[in-house]
């Protein structure tokens, strides 16, 4: 009984540790729309500063106001959360608009 109990916590550990390796690889940024053009996100920071573009994948996850959308749905001025695996790849774009 006790080593069935040991082993479980070992597991539950080992998979503790794997979810967090992963969500500590992912890295998020927000900021507002720049320019939106064919698979490239041109962004500034909160502070309207350090514009820089993103490469968007077709199987990027993209979303506007909570719904499923195309990266050429999102316009000027849109706020937006994008996040990037450890390799810098966009792998989800969250974006808002008021209105």
């Amino acid at each position: 009984m006790l080593k069935q109990v040991i082993s479980g916590l070992i597991v539950t550990l080992a998979v503790a540790l794997l979810v967090s390796t992963a969500v500590a690889a992912e890295k998020t940024h927000e900021g507002m729309v720049v320019l939106v053009a064919e698979g490239k996100l041109t962004m500034v920071d909160k502070e309207g500063k350090n514009e820089h573009t993103h490469l968007v994948a077709a199987t990027t996850k993209v979303t506007l106001n909570g719904k499923a959308a195309k990266i050429g749905e999102l316009k000027k001025a849109d706020k937006v959360k994008v996040t990037t695996d450890e390799g810098g790849k966009v792998t989800a774009i969250a974006a808002s608009r008021e209105g």
